[in-house]
């Protein structure tokens, strides 16, 4: 059983909370910390916590704390970090891991030269859904990864801390773009190195100085392309939506939106329905056990599991760096309108890929393009000759 102590009491602690209570059935959140007292008191009344308090460092040291989860906003990570790395307590930190690649390298190498536990929050990388693609994946069953594009989008975060670009470290870039990227990661294989970033970003709708808006382009080492889009400006509620291509299969992903949960209410409940849904009438799109859904419960069973194994668990510290690094990249060439460099100058995967030959032979004279059955039940075959270039069609009359 893991003792745990929660640092923050608000709207991401509350979902930690109740994936852990109940969930593997031998946790407890044994203490909890929050910046303000009457957070922390209601917290500790909603989840039978015994100790609460408004100390930091005093829930992390305290007696009854095994791991720390860290639900803090994001200026306040690196200080909860080096608390835990000060009373050597096994820490598990939400997304994004810094606001920027430095703060998430510190954080990394403390962790590791502490030897400590250290584990990358990253929900979206744990969905049902996710978890069964990238099996897929793993399984060779889309063949070589191509392309791996991710979407989340919604009307906005909901506190205060979100909107102020020096408290956040960005936008909708740092605060979505981190799922996403991670996403495509996993797609493409971790090990395969982020080379450089395309990105536009945009401030379109809230009076803000970060971005509520943006589109990015990540290329990969052996050729592989991930693509996020991120907005705080999308109205009807959270689209999380992710699409894989692969030389030998497809798979789409609707992880939130649209999930096959459907209800029409003339809004006479006056009830929570989902996360950043905008209304509580008309129809909506309820979800079935959102904490699921969302990854938090395959999560922490993975990040459990793996510290009571002595292993890495499958979102690392490491991970979050390297996410933080393609987010710089992103900010970068937001501005100079570039491709601009992925700077990792600590790498730990694959190095001297390169992208794969498009070249198949079909025969001693020429390369293979498509091969296809038309409407009549003929086959064709599109190729091209070797010796000149040519493109050339071959059909099979049945």
């Amino acid at each position: 059983m893991a003792q745990v102590c929660i640092l923050g009491g608000g709207f991401i602690g509350r979902f930690y909370a109740d994936s852990l209570t109940g969930r593997r059935g031998k946790d407890q959140v044994s203490v909890v910390y929050a910046r303000k007292e009457e957070t922390a008191i209601r917290f500790a009344k909603d989840y039978q916590v015994t100790h609460y308090t408004t100390d930091m460092e005093e829930a992390i040291a305290h007696s009854a704390t095994e791991f720390v989860v860290i639900a803090l906003p994001n200026f306040l990570h690196e200080e909860a970090v080096m608390l835990c790395v000060k009373h050597k307590k096994a820490v598990l930190c939400t997304k994004p891991l810094g606001r920027t690649a430095e703060e998430a390298w510190r954080m990394t190498q403390a962790c590791e030269n502490a030897g400590i536990f250290a584990g990358y929050l990253e929900d979206l990388c744990y969905t049902p859904k996710f978890l069964k693609s990238l099996k897929s994946i793993q399984s060779g069953a889309l063949g070589r990864i191509l392309w791996a594009k991710s979407r989340e989008t919604h009307p906005g975060p909901h506190a205060d801390w979100f909107w102020d670009i020096q408290k956040a470290g960005g936008g909708a870039v740092l605060d979505l773009g981190c799922h996403c990227i991670e996403i495509a990661r996993n797609f493409i294989g971790k090990d395969v190195r982020p080379v450089e970033v395309m990105c536009w970003a945009d401030t379109q709708v809230k009076p803000i100085d970060a971005e509520d808006h943006a589109i990015g382009l990540v290329k990969y080492q052996n050729g592989a392309i991930g693509q996020f889009e991120v907005s705080w400006t999308f109205r009807g509620g959270m689209d999380l939506r992710d699409e894989v291509m692969g030389t030998e299969g497809t798979i789409w992903i609707n992880s939130f939106l649209r999930t096959g949960f459907e209800m029409f209410t003339s809004g006479a409940g006056k009830s929570y329905v989902a996360e950043k849904a905008e209304s509580d009438s008309g129809w909506q799109f309820p979800v079935g056990d959102e904490a699921h859904e969302l990854g938090y419960t395959n999560m922490f069973t993975d990040m459990f599991d793996a510290y009571e194994k002595g292993e890495k668990p499958m979102e690392t510290f490491y991970d979050g760096y390297v996410v933080n690094a393609i987010i710089d990249a992103a900010y970068r060439s937001a501005k100079t309108k570039l491709w601009e460099p992925v700077q990792l100058p600590e790498w730990r995967g694959q190095e001297g890929l390169s992208k794969p030959s498009v070249y198949q032979e079909f025969d001693a004279d020429h390369w293979f393009i498509k091969e296809e059955i038309l409407p009549n039940g003929d086959k064709k075959v599109i190729l091209k000759v070797k010796a000149t270039g040519e493109i050339i069609e071959k059909e099979t009359w049945v």
